[in-house]
C-alpha cells in the first residue's frame, strides 16, 4: 500500500512541476471563453437616418476587425437600385466598410440599405445581424412597415432568400408592371427563417409579392421564379400581417427546334400541356415511312419516330390550336445510329404486393404475346397473370397475385415484346421476391377537421418525394399497407377541381394555388405493427 502511495506522490510531483513549468513559458494564452459578440456600429457618415441626404459615399465604423460574406446575395436596398452599389473592403479585414453610390436617388425618398448577415466578425463570424442604414433624400423618414411570412404551396419548407416585393398602385401600375420593372420596396427572408419586414414605407395602396428572383434582377421571370402574391390590396398604414403562398406557375406555351438524337428518333422539347399542340410533317413522306410519337417518361418532351428514310430533311407544323399558334421547323437529317430496343425491370428485386412487376422499353412498344411469357413460383406453380401496355409510360405491366415470403420466375421468351420498327425481346428471366408481412407495417389515416372533398392522401419520406398516393371525394379511412420499415409523412391535396391531382396557380389568372396541408410528424412505421393517425384539419 506504502509503494502505490509513494508512486502517486512522484506521479503528483512531476504533474506539479510540469504544470509550474508551463506556466512559466513565455507565450499566447489558448484558453478562455469563445467570442460570441457580434461587431457594434460606433458611427457613419453621414448619420445614420439622415435626411436631405446628398452623398455619394457611406462609411460605416465598428468596434472590432469585421469583414463581408456573401454580401452580393445579402445585401438588399429598397427601393431597388439600377446599379448595384460598390461595396470595399471585399477581402481581409477592416474596422469600417464604404458603399459607395453609383445611383441617381429618387427625390423625397426614404432608402434602406440591409446588409442582412454579410458583417461578420474577423476571428469568430459573428454576424451583426440585420444591420440595416436608413437615409432620405427628402426633409422627413418615412416610417411605416409591413410583416408577414412566406410558405411553400406545395413543399414542407419555404425557400431561402425570397425576395418581397412591395408596388405602389399608381397611375402607371398594371399586372404586367412586375415582370418589366423593380418594386418600390424590397426585403428578402433569409436562410433560416420565412418571415420578413418591409421598414420605412409610405402610406398608400401596394400590391404584395414573394418571388424566388433566380435572375437577381427584381422582376419576375414566369419561366424560373416562384411567385406568391396577395388578391387584394394593401393599404398602408396596416396592423395586418401577411402569409404569401409561393408556386411555379406552368409554363407558357413554347416548342423549341427539334433535332435528330437518332436516326429513327427527332425529338421536340416543349413548355405547356403537351395535350394542347398537335406536330405535323408538311414534307411528304414515302409510304414506307412509318411515324409514331409518344410523351418521354421523365422528360417534357415529344419522341417522333420514324422508320428508316433517305429523305435529307423533313418539314414540320407544330399547331396549338387552343392558343391559335402554329410554328414551323425544318429538321436537317444527321449521321446518326439508329435507337433499338433496351427493356429494363422498372423496380428492384422486391416486389411491391399492390402493383405489377413492370418492364420499361427504350423505343415504342406496340404489341405483346402472352403465350411467349410465364410466371412461376418458386415451388414450380405456374401462376395465371394478366400482361398489358403502358403506352402512356412506354411500359409493359405484368400482375399476378403474390403470397409473403415467396420467389417468382418470370420469363419472356423471344417475341413475346415487339417495338414500333419489329425489333423483339431477347430472353429475358427476372427473379422478384415478396417480402414476409411480419417484416412490413401497415398505416391507416383519418382525417377530420375542416375536410373539403375531394381530397388526395400523398404519403411521403422525409425528403418530401411521394411514394403511394390514395384519392377520395368522401369521409373514409385511407389506408397504406404493408410498408417498408422506416420514417413516413403525409400531405393532403384539396383537389378542388376534382381533376385527380395538384394543380399550381397564375399570377395574372388571379389563381390560387390548391391548398396542401402537411402532417406534423413523421411516422416510425416499424416490422409488424398498425398505425392509426388521426390528422385534424384547421383552417
Amino acid at each position: 500500500m506504502r509503494s502505490v502511495q509513494r508512486g502517486l506522490s512522484f506521479v503528483f510531483l512531476i504533474v506539479a512541476v510540469f504544470a509550474f513549468w508551463q506556466c512559466a513559458q513565455k507565450g499566447n494564452p489558448t484558453g478562455g471563453p469563445k467570442d460570441v459578440t457580434p461587431p457594434v456600429l460606433l458611427k457613419s457618415e453621414p448619420a445614420n437616418r439622415t435626411t436631405n441626404f446628398k452623398a455619394k459615399k457611406i462609411r460605416l465604423y465598428f468596434d472590432e476587425y469585421i469583414k463581408l460574406k456573401d454580401v452580393q446575395s445579402q445585401l438588399i436596398v429598397s427601393p431597388p437600385l439600377k446599379y448595384t452599389p460598390q461595396i470595399k473592403p471585399l477581402g481581409g479585414a477592416s474596422k469600417f466598410i464604404e458603399i459607395i453610390l453609383k445611383d441617381t436617388l429618387r427625390e423625397n425618398t426614404t432608402y434602406t440599405i440591409n446588409f442582412g448577415q454579410s458583417i461578420v466578425d474577423h476571428n469568430e463570424g459573428n454576424p451583426a445581424s440585420f444591420l440595416s442604414y436608413v437615409f432620405s433624400t427628402g426633409d422627413y423618414l418615412d416610417s411605416l412597415q409591413l410583416s408577414g411570412a412566406v410558405k411553400d404551396a406545395y413543399n414542407r419548407t419555404a425557400d431561402q432568400f425570397v425576395s418581397v416585393m412591395l408596388y405602389a398602385m399608381d397611375t402607371t401600375y398594371t399586372d404586367s408592371t412586375i415582370y418589366k420593372y423593380p418594386p418600390n420596396y424590397i426585403t428578402n427572408t433569409f436562410d433560416s427563417v420565412p418571415f420578413f419586414t418591409l421598414k420605412n414605407l409610405k402610406a398608400g395602396k401596394y400590391a404584395l409579392f414573394a418571388i424566388t428572383d433566380k435572375g437577381k434582377n427584381n422582376v419576375f421571370d414566369q419561366r424560373v421564379d416562384k411567385i406568391g402574391f396577395l388578391s387584394d390590396t394593401i393599404s398602408l398604414p396596416t396592423d395586418s400581417v401577411y402569409l404569401l403562398n409561393q408556386f411555379l406557375e406552368e409554363p407558357d406555351y413554347k416548342v423549341s427546334v427539334p433535332s435528330y438524337v437518332a436516326k429513327n428518333h427527332i425529338l421536340f422539347g416543349y413548355a405547356g400541356d403537351e395535350k394542347d399542340f398537335k406536330i405535323q410533317t408538311l414534307t411528304q413522306l414515302p409510304d414506307s415511312v412509318k411515324t409514331y410519337i409518344n410523351k418521354d417518361r421523365e422528360k417534357d418532351t415529344i419522341n417522333f419516330w420514324l422508320t428508316p428514310t433517305d429523305i435529307d430533311s423533313i418539314i414540320f407544323t407544330v399547331t396549338n390550336e387552343k392558343l391559335k399558334l402554329r410554328d414551323t421547323f425544318t429538321v436537317k437529317t444527321r449521321k446518326l445510329p439508329m435507337d433499338t430496343l433496351t427493356l429494363s425491370p422498372g423496380q428492384g428485386r422486391s416486389l411491391d404486393f399492390k402493383k405489377p412487376f413492370f418492364i420499361n422499353a427504350s423505343t415504342p412498344i406496340v404489341e405483346i404475346d402472352t403465350s411467349l411469357v410465364s410466371v412461376m413460383k418458386e415451388d414450380s406453380t405456374m401462376l395465371g397473370f394478366k400482361m398489358a401496355i403502358d403506352s402512356i409510360k412506354n411500359m409493359v405491366n405484368v400482375d399476378f397475385e403474390k403470397e409473403e415470403k415467396t420467389k417468382y420466375y418470370i420469363e419472356l421468351l423471344p417475341g413475346a415484346i415487339k417495338d414500333f420498327f419489329g425489333e423483339e425481346n431477347d430472353t429475358l428471366r427476372y427473379n422478384p421476391s415478396t417480402a414476409a408481412l411480419a417484416d412490413l407495417g401497415d398505416l391507416t389515416i383519418n382525417l377530420e377537421g375542416q375536410v373539403v372533398y375531394p381530397v388526395i392522401v400523398q404519403l411521403i419520406d422525409d425528403k418530401g418525394e411521394t411514394l403511394d398516393e390514395r384519392y377520395t371525394d368522401a369521409p373514409k379511412p385511407i389506408e397504406f399497407n404493408n410498408l417498408q420499415p422506416s420514417k413516413y409523412g403525409f400531405r393532403v391535396v384539396f383537389d378542388s377541381n376534382g381533376n385527380q391531382k395538384w394543380d399550381t396557380g397564375n399570377y395574372l389568372k388571379n389563381r390560387q394555388p390548391e391548398i396542401v396541408k402537411y402532417y406534423p410528424d413523421m411516422i416510425d412505421v416499424r416490422a409488424f405493427s398498425l398505425y392509426n393517425e388521426t390528422f385534424i384539419i384547421r383552417e
